[in-house]
């Protein structure tokens, strides 16, 4: 499966080396919605997954891609230090173009 470059970037980049890439993936006006909670600008996403990654130690493997309604929605399975995992949630992508605008996760 080819994901486009910044949805590779949000999969792969590995935290903290990764971080200034990670964040670099992401609009000025970006939006991240996650466990009841919205984060904006690169500065504050980047922040919310550093502190995401030292609290669960998670890692994230797609599994599929489907288009839809302007979105990019990738289904992965997650595996970390939380209650239930390996869990699969999807993630929905929103491109403009090398940049992701927003991002929404849920079970």
């Amino acid at each position: 499966m080819t994901l486009p470059p910044p949805i590779q970037t949000y999969f792969t980049a590995q935290a903290p080396a990764d971080a200034p890439a990670f964040a670099a993936a992401f609009a000025p006006d970006a939006q991240v919605q996650d466990e009841g909670q919205t984060h904006r600008g690169p500065e504050e996403i980047c922040a919310w997954w550093l502190a995401a990654k030292a609290k669960y130690n998670h890692s994230a493997t797609p599994l599929d891609l489907t288009e839809t309604e302007g979105k990019t929605v990738v289904r992965a399975r997650v595996s970390g230090d939380f209650p239930g995992s390996p869990a699969v949630l999807r993630f929905s992508f929103t491109l403009r173009g090398a940049r992701i605008t927003s991002l929404g996760i849920v079970a």
